[in-house]
């Protein structure tokens, strides 16, 4: 079976595929995960064992991906009084991120766990511009398959890529900002399997409900946006890059 991002790359597909059966297979998904980063039974103990992490807590700034298995930790930041952005799903619009701030959604008598949801997030939170955002202490990113050693793939359509690139880009996110992901333990594969693309951002830390991996990754982390690898339809598809594009 085909997602709208098949066909890329034929080693990756077929990971993810073998990925999403054996989570299936287990039942170790809250629904059938094909073609999404999988809501994996175990999140909230891994959102959990990710804030008693130094990188967590020293954070005031972190920057998260919008899907469903990392509610939790979107939850746990606005609890925990950081200052959190969620990238807008697809990258839609000139203001591609969310801010959320826990102070905020209080004043507004909305709750936290209202706010942790996606949905509900890109309308109570404030849409914001790179020039409008503070840099980047911690990035959470969503993964379908990852390596002890850094390496990850997500569902195929290089959004996580893409918004940690931009953000290098405006100075958001540094050389040494953790880029971290919570997953389940079956989603942790061989590095022979997943194979590491120059665009590719690597794992600096990986956290499931069993354990959590430091990876001291090698795998060199991209300078910032590489318009070689930016395929058509994603120059088409969203606009910030087309911007970006244009003042390059």
């Amino acid at each position: 079976m085909n997602t709208e991002w098949s066909g890329r790359h034929h080693d990756k597909d077929q990971l993810r595929a073998e990925i999403w059966s054996s989570l299936k297979h287990n039942n170790a998904s809250i629904r059938d995960p094909f073609g999404h980063i999988p809501n994996f039974f175990g999140a909230q103990t891994a959102a959990e064992k990710l804030a008693n992490l130094p990188i967590w807590q020293q954070a005031k700034t972190i920057k998260c991906n919008p899907d469903s298995p990392q509610i939790p930790v979107r939850l746990r930041a606005l609890q925990d009084g950081k200052r959190l952005y969620m990238a807008v799903p697809r990258l839609t619009g000139d203001r591609c991120f969310v801010e959320l701030t826990a102070e905020d959604l209080h004043s507004r008598n909305i709750p936290l766990a209202a706010a942790a949801i996606a949905k509900k997030a890109v309308t109570c939170g404030r849409l914001v511009s790179f020039a409008e955002m503070e840099p980047i202490d911690l990035a959470i990113v969503g993964c379908v398959a990852v390596t002890r050693h850094g390496g990850r793939t997500g569902k195929g359509a290089g959004f996580a890529d893409l918004e940690l690139a931009m953000l290098a880009e405006f100075g958001l996110v540094k050389n040494d900002t953790p880029i971290v992901t919570t997953v389940h333990p079956l989603q942790i594969v061989a590095d022979s399997r997943l194979p590491m693309q120059p665009h590719d951002w690597p794992l600096n830390w990986i956290v499931t409900s069993e354990e959590i991996i430091e990876t001291n990754t090698s795998y060199p982390r991209p300078i910032g946006l590489n318009w070689d690898s930016i395929r058509p339809e994603q120059l088409e598809q969203i606009p910030i890059l087309r911007k970006l594009r244009e003042q390059d």
